[in-house]
């Protein structure tokens, strides 16, 4: 009798589930299974702060992403409006702490502009300093953080060694290391110490040393390019559209810098190049702050060699305090000082808006004045709080993984995002 026999396959549980999900997703394009809802922060490293994002994840893919901002909102703005022009000074420190140096100089722009003063060329000069020196620490703890959160941790070593000897500085010039109070409407409140030049020519030397090993430990670092190049990729339209300013924007390949753009104080007379990208990835943005560090360098020697000789502060005797001793000896003196420390300065009335150029992007202050010693209004245009608006589309489709270094690429500071 004659036998036929023939092969007969049976797909195993884990087959004929594989092969009918792939029918379904051929059919649909909804996602199969639960999405997990993941919370990042506030408490987190990478986070840099006490920022939260409510991240929706369809297994290692974020799907939607939500900052939950305001964890240490201090209401700033309204604080502002309820004191003298200079009282406010010390609030400035705390919006970007990581560089104090700069935010008194805008703010105190901002009121000058109001009040329609300009300082003397020494007294602009010191403050290009102040901002220069402010943008080489911020931007040095950026890249050190940035390279710890993706692996490296030898570069954050190099990094604090070099800000350890900016505050050395800051606390030769302003006699404070962290929260400096430096500037007053109308000036500063010394001028720069004995020594004080020579001691900065010497850091710029020193830290170029340092930058050129940080370069070499990162720039080319496979790990390093694995983690940044094509990752959280911001096109130029979407970063116009979406405000951003700084190193975020001139990573994606906008040449806007207030200093070129908009000169304030004396950065006119300096040679300087701004560094652009050309992808918007992470890795640009890092190469941007590598690059502008190098230029503030630039900029403080240039700053050193043409510093000029003269007053550092504006001559306008009725809305400045007079010297000490000339209080001591003089009772128009002694009654001149007690009017302006207990009603401030006599600004006019108006709608003045100044933005600077500071680590983050653009640090902008809004006054509005209906005459007297205390600001009516006072708004401020925090660059970490626009920058991280972009978060929700810059994160949507990406691996969780990479969410670590797009935060990092950013380079948001959370007290000057809350205010």
């Amino acid at each position: 009798m004659a036998t036929t026999s023939r092969e007969i396959e049976v797909q195993d549980t884990a087959s004929r589930g594989a092969a009918a999900l792939e029918g379904y997703q051929a059919t649909t394009e909804d996602l199969v299974g639960e999405k997990l809802v993941l919370n990042m922060g506030p408490s987190h490293p990478a986070t840099h702060g006490v920022l939260r994002i409510v991240l929706e994840m369809d297994g290692e893919i974020i799907t939607k992403a939500d900052p939950d901002v305001g964890y240490l909102h201090r209401g700033d703005e309204k604080i502002a409006e309820n004191m003298q022009y200079n009282q406010f000074v010390p609030y400035t420190d705390r919006l970007d702490y990581l560089a104090p140096l700069a935010n008194n100089v805008a703010y105190a722009l901002a009121v000058e502009k109001l009040m329609g003063w300009e300082l003397p060329p020494r007294g602009q000069a010191i403050r290009t300093i102040c901002c220069e020196m402010a943008r080489i620490s911020a931007h040095l703890l950026g890249l050190g953080a940035y390279a710890m959160d993706v692996g490296a941790m030898t570069v954050f070593l190099y990094t604090f060694t070099q800000r350890e000897t900016i505050y050395n500085l800051c606390e030769l010039l302003t006699g404070a290391r962290f929260t400096t109070s430096y500037t007053r409407v109308g000036g500063q409140i010394r001028d720069l110490p004995e020594g004080f030049t020579k001691q900065l020519l010497q850091f710029c030397d020193e830290f170029l040393v340092c930058l050129d090993e940080v370069d070499t430990l990162l720039t080319r670092n496979k790990i390093f390019l694995g983690r940044t190049k094509d990752i959280g990729v911001i096109s130029k339209e979407d970063a116009i559209a979406w405000g951003l300013s700084g190193p975020n924007l001139r990573g994606s390949g906008v040449d806007h810098d207030l200093r070129k753009a908009n000169p304030y104080l004396d950065y006119h007379r300096y040679d300087f190049d701004i560094p652009i990208g050309t992808v918007g990835d992470c890795y640009d943005r890092y190469l941007v702050r590598m690059e502008e560090m190098r230029q503030s360098v630039r900029i403080l020697r240039q700053a050193v060699a043409g510093l000029p000789d003269g007053p550092i502060n504006v001559a306008d005797s009725k809305e400045r305090l007079p010297k000490k001793e000339r209080v001591l000896m003089s009772m128009e003196e002694l009654i001149h000082h007690f009017i302006l420390v207990t009603e401030g300065l006599d600004a006019p009335a108006g709608e003045v808006y100044f933005g600077a150029e500071n680590p983050k992007g653009e640090l902008g202050f809004y006054i509005h004045s209906k005459g007297g010693g205390v600001p009516y209004r006072l708004k401020i245009r925090a660059p970490s709080f626009v920058n991280l608006s972009i978060l929700p589309k810059l994160l949507e489709g990406a691996m969780m993984s990479d969410t670590v270094s797009i935060l990092g690429s950013l380079d948001f500071v959370m007290g000057e995002c809350d205010r």
